[in-house]
């Protein structure tokens, strides 16, 4: 198959609104990450998007809509801490877990009987929805488990081949996939931290739980309700060591060796021993979300075969770099004092 390139231009969102409305698949911009998007209510195109990342069939999808007149037709409940959420955030990077309703197809939901539905802020996503004239399934635009793609260069090295189009519209400005909150049952809880924090949804809805899995991996058995959540995810081919404690440079320069390499802050960078990639800088949550996924495809260009990776706080958007980076490293944490 060719994969064809399109750009932000109106002739080319009006080409991707077709390709879409003819069931085929198109990479699209977010201002969280790519999307690999398919008309989410028909089912044979949902599932062409698990063949070509090569996703597991019981990973649920997230919803795209760009209008809130979208949402009734797709689930059965819109509860009222939905509608406070969607006033405070939507068009963003969160995603609400509702009922689903039966113009669902099974594909989309991963046989849940809830859906993920969110109202992206990027214009080109925007644009592409209205121009398909129907709400769009798209999960992360690369190959199952690996960095999640925030260029079009991303996704064109995972997908090139497999799918039939993808719109560059630059970098992604948060670079982690969006939120995910359940409303589904009980007090609403986090499934999946991401630009949108804990702490802002508290602020909105007062008593706002964080799911177990977000830090932790799943108990054996126990079935995904977002996606990011069963699976080893956001992984190089490098063995990820995550390393949690002080003092982290002196750990890394004690143990360097062939393949070695460092992921790093901006700051260790200049004092290892050993080839370096940085994630942004102490502190500053919103560089290392940004530039996370971008830092971890490029170990592989160097070749990394065992990279000890720092800790990061898992506090504000920093719980969504410590969530991702958990399950780059397959929950392989080294605690040092």
């Amino acid at each position: 198959m060719q994969t064809l390139k399109l750009t932000s231009s109106r002739e080319d969102i009006q080409k991707a609104g077709e390709f879409l409305r003819q069931g085929k698949l198109v990479a699209i911009p977010t201002e969280t990450v790519y999307g690999l998007a398919a008309d989410a209510l028909n089912g044979p195109a949902v599932a062409r998007i698990f063949q070509a990342k090569g996703r597991p069939q019981d990973n649920p999808l997230i919803v795209h809509i760009a209008d809130l007149a979208q949402i009734d037709p797709l689930v059965t409940a819109f509860p009222d801490s939905a509608q406070k959420l969607a006033e405070a955030f939507w068009p963003g990077p969160l995603t609400m877990i509702l009922p689903k309703s039966e113009r669902i197809p099974v594909e989309t939901s991963g046989g849940l009987d809830t859906v993920g539905i969110r109202f992206p802020s990027h214009p080109v996503a925007s644009a592409v929805i209205r121009a398909a004239g129907t709400p769009l399934a798209a999960p992360s635009a690369n190959l199952s488990g690996s960095p999640s793609p925030t260029t079009a260069y991303h996704v064109e090295h995972d997908l090139s081949g497999k799918i039939e189009a993808i719109l560059d519209g630059g970098p992604c400005t948060v670079g982690v996939e969006s939120t995910v909150i359940t409303l589904a049952e009980g007090t609403p809880r986090i499934l999946r931290p991401g630009g949108i924090t804990w702490e802002q949804l508290q602020a909105v809805l007062g008593q706002v739980e964080v799911d177990h899995a977000v830090l932790h991996q799943l108990e054996q058995g126990e079935r995904a309700a977002s996606p990011g959540m069963k699976y080893k995810h956001y992984a190089p081919k490098a063995r990820i060591i995550l390393v949690e404690g002080e003092p982290y440079v002196e750990y890394v320069n004690a143990h360097q060796g062939d393949g070695t390499a460092a992921l790093c802050y901006r700051e260790d960078c200049a004092a290892l021993h050993v080839p370096s990639v940085s994630f942004g800088a102490a502190g500053d949550y919103a560089s290392q979300a940004r530039e996370l996924f971008d830092a971890l495809r490029h170990l592989d260009d160097m070749g990394a075969r065992v990279v000890y990776a720092r800790c990061p706080q898992p506090q504000g958007v920093g719980m969504a770099v410590y969530n991702r980076l958990i399950r780059a490293a397959g929950f392989e944490v080294l605690r040092i004092d």
